[in-house]
């Protein structure tokens, strides 16, 4: 039987695309995303932001490299990857990252300092008005 290894994940890139080559030539893109989940504690919304690594092999390096920017929203479809190593001071050190197989951003719109409230602030007010009216549903 084989294992399921998949995952698919939402989020804004916190810093911009690192593209590089392997040694064979291959290109790599590291970048990372900050992913928010909002819950209800008592009686208040609260946010949690997790933070993943991403890395992007070939075209979709590329790809990667040439449209991702910092602050773009983008949608990460792959699968999890864990990186094991012994460092120089004798210690077990591992990493999880997510291997991208699939990648798609969110439609960049230019930001004009007379357009009113930025996009982002728009989908998270969204977000979390969607989140209470199911909230208030369920009760």
């Amino acid at each position: 039987m084989n294992n399921l290894n998949s995952v698919l994940i939402e989020g804004n890139m916190v810093r911009d695309p690192l593209i590089r080559s392997t040694t064979k030539g291959t290109p790599v893109c590291n970048f990372s995303i900050a992913s928010n989940r909002y819950y209800r504690q008592d009686s208040n919304l609260e946010k949690e932001v997790g933070f993943f690594d991403v890395e992007a092999f070939g075209k979709l390096a590329d790809m990667c490299g040439s449209q991702g920017r910092k602050g773009r929203g983008v949608r990460v479809v792959g699968r999890l990857k864990q990186d094991r190593w012994t460092g120089n001071d004798g210690k077990n050190h591992t990493k999880v990252a997510i291997v991208a197989e699939h990648v798609e951003y969110r439609t960049d719109f230019k930001k004009n300092s007379d357009a009113g409230p930025d996009l982002e602030n728009l989908v998270e007010a969204a977000a979390q008005q969607e989140f209470a009216e199911a909230q208030a549903a369920s009760f």
